[in-house]
């Protein structure tokens, strides 16, 4: 991948059509190698923006990275991270969860922190049509990180 840099700075584009795109290209990159990894903090700065959709990009790219955080940082922020899973906008924390397990297959040791988060969840916040969409993921993110094998990338 030559444009990593390019693909960064439009991650916050006001067009988010053109800044979803590059977040598409660099989730295909870090699914195959770590060249996007040394850009983790700015994936943590998009984190706490107020649009929902730069959080949601942030939270894809964190957890696409899983696989290469040798340096532990993705248990550094999990705590920020978690609290996506009831994000104000429901449409985030539904990206969120869909994610979890990921990160849950990379990151061994925050398998228990991530079920616990998910089932601890308070969805009181969501209106009804949305809260069984929420409730669901959570199931299915339950599902999915109890029955995947977790991948120990320390290892070579």
């Amino acid at each position: 991948m030559t444009n990593i840099q390019e693909y960064l700075e439009n991650l916050e584009n006001g067009d988010n059509k053109k800044a979803y795109q590059c977040m598409k290209k660099l989730e295909r990159e870090s699914a195959i190698s770590p060249h996007v990894y040394p850009f983790f903090h700015i994936f943590v700065e998009m984190l706490s923006n107020t649009n929902s959709y730069i959080r949601v990009r942030a939270l894809i790219l964190i957890s696409a990275n899983a696989k290469w955080d040798h340096d532990n940082k993705i248990d550094e922020i999990i705590d920020s991270y978690l609290k996506h899973i009831t994000d104000e906008k429901p449409i985030t924390a539904r990206q969120c969860i869909k994610v979890l397990p990921s990160i849950a297959k990379y990151k061994p040791d925050l398998k228990n922190l991530i079920e616990n988060a998910l089932y601890k969840a308070d969805l009181t916040k969501y209106k009804e049509s949305m809260r069984p969409l929420v409730e669901k993921d959570i199931q299915k993110a339950l599902f999915d990180i109890r029955n995947s094998k977790t991948e120990n990338t320390m290892k070579s």
